[in-house]
């Protein structure tokens, strides 16, 4: 008899089973789709003839010691390295406060990880990064969405919430996730009156904030105070990674925080660091200028959520609205009357994609009138053509 593979899993695995696959958000994509879906750098923009000289250089430097499960001395460069930009913004932190992650989404599952079993409340915004959705309900049905508005999460909306589970006697949030700062999927940053005021609550309630800043360093004007920077108490968990700004595949990210949550994040991480990825990441950076790679970044991006705007503008019909975004990667539009989830079978019938909106929120019947377009990895023209498209058939 062949075996039956679900009687082998627990109770909370078979409970995360029944979720939407991962990545099932992500469209399948006819050939030549113009991609507005893909929150990826702009490929143009991938330092891969850099990264090719760094891993010469590290392998003539250190041989075979990179390609080995110890690694190479240049591990912990790049750790300091990341120190040294985190002081740079206001974000101080010592070895023992600061862990090297396989990129965010390590990072995100790791403290997820350690936070969360089937009683543990986690609130999250409403709407929000659809992975880190799924890697909380892997965890925990016990999740409490917020509603966020153009100037970032609703403290006032979450302080409401706190009060009423205290005072019924019901769990509080031991986790709360924000991407403060050019959010994905809204764009929005998070004033700095409800920074403080979060941060507040944070002490009040005693939770502690996973503070998202995957895309901190994409500020089109001036850069903002992070959570970590305000933070005076130990309760916000910064992460913060390089794929946005140097390379995605290299999966390189880090996890910032109180020494105790980092000692017990590294025991359940053990080893799976990737050694020659971080090697060479180190290399890399020992020969850049980052600030300088910024400033390159910051004004291709800029100028291409311009060219975006600019396309809605002009060829989608009038009812539909849009937030401006001031950083970061992503446009988001509401279409009243209309399903995106139905809207991008006829889209990418017609050539271009984007996500839904739906799939940013807990219950996937909040944001059917909205999608989320990406302006980073498509290039100028294929924006404009991309929203032409979609206005043939809004």
């Amino acid at each position: 008899m062949y075996v039956k593979v679900e009687a082998f899993f627990p109770e909370n695995i078979k409970i995360a089973l029944k979720n939407e696959p991962p990545g099932a958000w992500m469209p399948v994509l006819p050939e030549g789709c113009i991609r507005l879906s893909s929150g990826y750098p702009d490929a143009s923009l991938v330092p891969t003839m850099e990264i090719k000289a760094a891993v010469a250089r590290l392998l003539d430097e250190e041989q075979d010691l990179p390609l080995h499960y110890l690694g190479s001395p240049r591990m912990d460069k790049l750790k300091a390295l990341i120190q040294n930009r985190m002081q740079e913004r206001s974000m101080p932190v010592a070895a023992e406060e600061l862990m090297i992650t396989a990129g965010a989404c390590q990072a995100i599952d790791l403290i997820a990880r350690i936070f969360l079993d089937e009683q543990a409340v986690v609130v999250v915004e409403a709407p929000t990064y659809m992975e880190a959705l799924e890697i909380f309900q892997n965890y925990t049905k016990q999740v409490i969405s917020v509603p966020i508005d153009e100037e970032g999460l609703q403290t006032d909306r979450l302080e409401a919430i706190l009060q009423e589970r205290k005072n019924a006697g019901l769990p509080l949030p031991r986790l709360l996730y924000t991407i403060p700062t050019f959010h994905n999927p809204t764009g929005t940053t998070l004033s700095l009156e409800r920074r403080k005021h979060l941060i507040a609550l944070s002490v009040e309630y005693d939770f502690v904030i996973l503070e998202d800043d995957a895309y901190g360093e994409l500020a089109f004007d001036q850069n903002h105070l992070s959570l970590k920077a305000i933070d005076k108490d130990g309760h916000v968990l910064y992460v913060g990674s390089l794929s946005k700004v140097v390379a995605p595949g290299m999966r390189v990210g880090w996890i910032a925080g109180a020494s105790e949550f980092i000692s017990a994040l590294n025991w359940f991480k053990k080893d799976l660091d990737h050694p020659f990825a971080q090697s060479t990441m180190a290399a890399y950076l020992e020969t850049i200028n980052l600030d300088e790679r910024l400033i390159q970044l910051k004004e291709v991006y800029r100028h291409k959520c311009k060219t975006l705007i600019g396309a809605l503008e002009k060829h989608l019909p009038e009812n539909v609205s849009w937030y401006i975004p001031k950083g970061g990667y992503f446009v988001w539009v509401r279409i009243p009357g209309v399903d995106t989830a139905t809207l991008l079978t006829q889209a990418l019938a017609e050539g271009v994609s984007f996500i839904p909106g739906k799939f940013f929120y807990q219950d996937d019947q909040n944001g059917t009138e909205y999608l989320r377009l990406s302006y980073s990895f498509a290039t100028e023209n294929d924006i404009v053509d991309g929203v032409k498209k979609l206005g043939k058939i809004i």
